[in-house]
């Protein structure tokens, strides 16, 4: 879901996810996934923002699970009892305790502000694994091949990147996202904030998705609030998995890399 996130509007925008995550799970999806931060909006310097998973709250999206049969992947500035700062992703599945993926890779912009993960984790949702890295993790590939050890068949990489037109964040995220999916061979989805969030931040508006062969499947980049369906055929991953000359990670020699 390409979704403009206000800054400090957290109750605007969970009306505004649970709203779009149940027109998603009424379309036919399965993994409904919305941009970093979206339910606290982003500013990086501004921890202000951050507010810790509460029941209050992440009740109405576990209600929303259960009742679409649908998992809910939403991002926020997540203040721990321990008085951390993380960027984090909820996901929220059908009659599941609640799942965290905490961002292990801060930007120098970020650092300053907000603590880093250090799980790796991998998530199952009606037969598919899928991993979550967030924004600036997209630069880092081994993170992805960790994930893939895992046998996740989904990265997603939900944004709250800034700045530029929809048309070059989408020349750049085509540098290095078919890397994540081909070298893994594993799918990559990918979506961005789109407009104004009230700090001084635009965002352009994106989402696409590639197959494990690294090309491009699907992508949207007019810059407005989309809910963006992508078809992600599991017999794909089947089909690079067993090509001798196209799966990687069985000849990786781990021993020789730190």
């Amino acid at each position: 879901m390409v979704q403009n996130c206000p800054a400090d509007r957290f109750d605007q925008n969970l009306d505004h996810t649970l709203s779009a995550a149940g027109q998603a799970a009424d379309s036919g999806a399965d993994i409904v996934v919305f941009p970093e931060m979206n339910l606290t909006g982003y500013a990086a310097g501004n921890t202000e923002l951050a507010r810790p998973v509460a029941p209050n709250w992440l009740e109405r999206l576990t209600r929303l699970s259960a009742r679409k049969n649908v998992a809910v992947l939403a991002g926020l500035a997540e203040r721990t009892p321990e008085g951390n700062t993380h960027a984090t992703h909820v996901v929220v599945l059908p009659d599941s305790p609640p799942q965290y993926y905490r961002k292990i890779h801060l930007s120098p912009f970020e650092s300053p502000y907000y603590t880093a993960g250090n799980s790796v984790n991998v998530f199952q949702f009606k037969g598919i694994r899928f991993g979550i890295q967030l924004c600036y993790d997209a630069h880092f590939p081994d993170l992805s091949t960790a994930m893939a050890l895992k046998q996740a068949d989904i990265i997603f990489f939900p944004h709250a990147s800034p700045r530029g037109s929809a048309e070059e964040k989408f020349n750049s995220w085509m540098r290095h996202l078919p890397a994540r999916a081909f070298d893994n061979g594993l799918f990559v989805a990918a979506v961005n904030q789109t407009g104004d969030n009230g700090t001084g931040l635009s965002f352009p508006g994106l989402a696409l998705a590639l197959g494990p062969d690294g090309h491009l499947i699907s992508k949207t980049e007019d810059g407005g609030e989309i809910i963006h369906m992508v078809d992600m055929d599991m017999a794909a991953v089947s089909r690079v998995r067993s090509h001798k000359m196209r799966y990687f990670l069985p000849n990786r020699r781990a021993g020789l890399v730190d």
